[in-house]
């Protein structure tokens, strides 16, 4: 059981506001909606995120702000000075809104606000593209700043976890530098390769495989919101870009003078960093390795092939799909414990399967 008890103001029925209400409703937690969007407020209520606040008399035990990042400070500012409620918010940079409310509402009103923020998250936004199940199991960062009640960055922790994720504890500029390294810089790079695809000739184009779209796939995140993260985040994204520009120059020195010694300690840097990345539950990272499989493009070859896999007894780390231009087949790479990897191959051509590599 969490500490929580609710009720929770929610103030943004978006895709993180409305995701909030629906895994704390589901844990019996009640929930009152706020926005100036009619649309999405009756979208969300509608969905079971909450019901609408509307001058509801009952006072909130927590705020939890969910507005665009332009909007967050005023919205921090107005929920601690007109609830006695503590107050956290779920955007993506903490350090320049806490000093903005800090300019806006006394300093025991600023005691009861606990910056926070699930890296969860979809290229989609509004309340239809929500879940209950968006955080479960996701980081939380909680960051409380220096002045912050100890009680209130215990409340805001307690509500990561009932919204089903794993809390963490950051400092307000602890977490913009991690998060700029983690979220921000990967954004603004898959948006320059993915921009230099726009007016690529269609001939090019038609070789696309899924090593592009795995790259390319956030830069189809909403522009509007994202020059606001951006900007908000500017004083730690912009060393780590220029630390980015240096390696590119870096890359054009090795290729203008055929360096391979050179790029291969830029490759290098690049498969030591993937290794970096935590693992599965946080945990370490285990070697896996691709299982490549034929699947026919109709209904219900997918849930064959994974029914196959369990009956096998491999455990399917991740999945990805490359659809082949040529053929009405999927070629789907299931990422498996490298050790299992080639048992789940021999058995899998044993039940039919075209196994390929």
């Amino acid at each position: 059981m969490t500490g929580l008890r609710g009720p929770v103001l929610v103030v943004g029925a978006g895709l993180l506001g409305t995701s909030v209400g629906l895994a704390l409703r589901a844990r019996g937690i009640e929930v009152l909606l706020r926005d100036v969007n009619d649309e999405h407020l009756r979208t969300a209520s509608g969905l079971g995120a909450g019901t609408p606040a509307n001058g509801s008399p009952v006072a909130p035990e927590l705020v939890v702000v969910a507005v665009p990042p332009d909007h967050l400070a005023e919205a921090i500012a107005e929920a601690l000075t007109t609830t006695d409620a503590v107050v956290t918010d779920v955007g993506s940079v903490k350090g320049r809104p806490l000093a903005r409310v800090a300019e806006l509402v006394p300093a025991e009103a600023l005691a009861r606000y606990v910056g926070s923020h699930p890296m969860a998250g979809s290229e989609r936004s509004g309340p239809l593209a929500a879940s209950s199940l968006l955080f479960d199991g996701r980081p939380w960062a909680v960051a409380p700043h220096a002045s912050s009640y100890p009680g209130a960055a215990a409340l805001v922790t307690a509500l990561a976890e009932a919204c089903g994720a794993t809390p963490f504890a950051f400092t307000p500029a602890e977490h913009d530098a991690a998060v700029a390294r983690t979220s921000h810089v990967p954004h603004v790079m898959a948006a320059l390769v993915a921009g230099a695809l726009a007016d690529a000739p269609s001939e090019h184009l038609s070789l696309s495989g899924q090593g592009v779209r795995d790259v390319t796939r956030i830069a189809a995140g909403d522009p509007a919101l994202w020059q606001q993260i951006l900007t908000a985040n500017a004083a730690a994204l912009t060393g780590l870009l220029r630390e980015v520009r240096d390696r590119l120059d870096g890359v054009l020195d090795a290729l203008d003078a055929g360096s391979r010694d050179a790029l291969a300690e830029v490759l290098g840097r690049g498969v030591a960093g993937t290794a970096a990345i935590p693992g599965k539950h946080g945990g370490p990272t285990v070697p896996v390795e691709g299982v490549f499989v034929g699947v026919p493009d109709h209904p219900g070859e997918l849930a064959r092939l994974f029914a196959d896999c369990g009956d096998i007894g491999v455990n399917i780390e991740d999945v990805r799909i490359d659809h082949d231009p040529g053929r009405p087949v999927g070629l789907t790479e299931l990422t498996v414990a490298e050790d299992a990897a080639d048992r789940l191959r021999t058995a899998l051509e044993e039940r039919g399967w075209s196994v390929h590599g």
